[in-house]
Protein backbone atom coordinates (compact mmCIF):
# COMPACT_ATOMS: atom_id res chain seq x y z
CA UNK A 1 0.00 0.00 0.00
CA UNK A 2 1.46 3.89 -0.98
CA UNK A 3 0.70 6.59 0.69
CA UNK A 4 -0.92 9.92 -0.35
CA UNK A 5 1.09 11.62 -3.53
CA UNK A 6 2.56 15.13 -2.46
CA UNK A 7 1.34 16.00 -6.32
CA UNK A 8 -1.59 17.18 -6.11
CA UNK A 9 -4.33 15.39 -9.39
CA UNK A 10 -6.28 17.65 -11.93
CA UNK A 11 -9.99 18.14 -11.99
CA UNK A 12 -11.85 14.75 -13.42
CA UNK A 13 -13.00 15.34 -16.96
CA UNK A 14 -16.84 15.37 -16.64
CA UNK A 15 -19.28 12.48 -17.32
CA UNK A 16 -21.07 12.80 -20.66
CA UNK A 17 -24.75 13.74 -20.48
CA UNK A 18 -24.48 14.99 -17.08
CA UNK A 19 -24.94 19.05 -16.77
CA UNK A 20 -23.33 21.38 -13.71
CA UNK A 21 -25.77 24.42 -12.97
CA UNK A 22 -24.37 26.55 -10.05
CA UNK A 23 -26.99 28.84 -8.52
CA UNK A 24 -25.51 31.81 -6.44
CA UNK A 25 -28.19 32.72 -3.73
CA UNK A 26 -27.65 35.15 -0.94
CA UNK A 27 -28.57 34.14 2.48
CA UNK A 28 -27.52 37.29 4.62
CA UNK A 29 -30.13 39.26 6.71
CA UNK A 30 -29.90 42.61 7.45
CA UNK A 31 -30.96 42.99 10.86
CA UNK A 32 -31.65 46.42 11.74
CA UNK A 33 -28.96 48.04 15.15
CA UNK A 34 -31.47 49.54 17.49
CA UNK A 35 -30.62 48.01 20.75
CA UNK A 36 -27.81 51.11 21.50
CA UNK A 37 -30.39 53.01 23.33
CA UNK A 38 -31.26 50.23 25.64
CA UNK A 39 -30.01 50.47 28.93
CA UNK A 40 -26.74 48.07 29.71
CA UNK A 41 -27.92 45.06 31.21
CA UNK A 42 -27.75 44.54 35.14
CA UNK A 43 -25.23 43.31 36.65
CA UNK A 44 -25.23 39.98 38.81
CA UNK A 45 -24.79 39.37 42.49
CA UNK A 46 -21.44 37.85 42.28
CA UNK A 47 -20.69 41.48 40.61
CA UNK A 48 -22.16 43.59 42.41
CA UNK A 49 -20.71 42.36 45.89
CA UNK A 50 -17.17 42.29 44.08
CA UNK A 51 -17.66 46.21 42.97
CA UNK A 52 -18.77 46.68 47.15
CA UNK A 53 -15.91 44.66 48.57
CA UNK A 54 -13.63 46.39 46.19
CA UNK A 55 -15.07 50.30 46.94
CA UNK A 56 -14.81 48.77 50.86
CA UNK A 57 -11.03 47.21 50.80
CA UNK A 58 -12.26 43.97 52.29
CA UNK A 59 -10.30 41.53 51.18
CA UNK A 60 -11.92 38.31 48.48
CA UNK A 61 -13.41 35.81 51.59
CA UNK A 62 -11.38 32.98 48.91
CA UNK A 63 -8.26 34.65 49.90
CA UNK A 64 -5.95 33.59 52.69
CA UNK A 65 -4.87 36.55 54.62
CA UNK A 66 -1.30 35.70 55.89
CA UNK A 67 -0.03 38.08 58.84
CA UNK A 68 3.78 38.85 59.62
CA UNK A 69 4.96 38.29 63.10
Amino acid sequence: MTGPSSTPRGERPGTCGTRWENVLTSTEVVVPDDTWDDPPPKLNRATRRAIARKQRGTPNSGQSQVTRQ
